[in-house]
């Protein structure tokens, strides 16, 4: 979805606030004994009817367009950005470790099995586990760690390979359409 968490110790993330920061330090002070207030319940009262409207008359900007900058999302991508994601590789039982689980894989029409591959685990607010290798959505877990059944859910499946350019043959073909293997291989 193109977000990007930016660490707020970078100088990108700092910047805006901790100029606005200094603003109302050097400022704020100064402007509370110009306005001879001492206690606490004075200047909260008088920031919110005074100085604020006042700085933002001065220092808002308006915005370039009119509208939202929020944009929809048909495609409920939504809880696959707002979770945990680790990596995990998967152990030589087809199962991956996560939070004191061993959380088996279901067989998939994919691979026989996905022993040491690589696969992203994704965990939702509520507990919900979901694991992913590449875009193909392998399984479901809830909290306990038990496989959710799919709701007939679509299979993930591998991308077709295009037919060869004609007269060509496949991987592992002849032209006259005989399988190589060692022994009849052209040398």
């Amino acid at each position: 979805m193109g977000v990007e968490h930016i660490a707020a110790y970078s100088p990108q993330a700092r910047g805006r606030s901790e100029r606005a920061f200094r603003t109302l330090q050097d400022r704020l002070p100064k402007e509370l004994r110009l306005a001879g207030i001492a206690t606490i319940e004075a200047a909260n009262c008088w920031l919110s009817e005074t100085y604020i409207g006042e700085h933002n008359r001065a220092f808002a900007v308006a915005a370039e367009q009119a509208g939202s900058g929020f944009v929809p999302d048909p495609a409920g991508q939504w809880h696959q950005t707002l979770c945990v994601h680790e990596e995990r590789t998967v152990g030589n039982d087809n199962t991956v470790k996560w939070r004191n689980h061993a959380l088996q894989l279901p067989p998939s029409p994919l691979r026989p099995h996905f022993v040491k591959a690589k696969v992203r685990v994704l965990e939702d607010p509520d507990g919900r586990v979901s694991i992913f290798l590449g875009p193909h959505h392998l399984a479901d877990y809830d909290a306990a760690g038990a496989v959710i059944a799919p709701q007939q859910a679509p299979r993930a499946t591998l991308p077709r390979r295009p037919p060869p350019a004609r007269g060509m043959p496949r991987a592992g073909e002849t032209r006259s359409g005989q399988s190589m293997s060692y022994e009849n291989r052209p040398t």
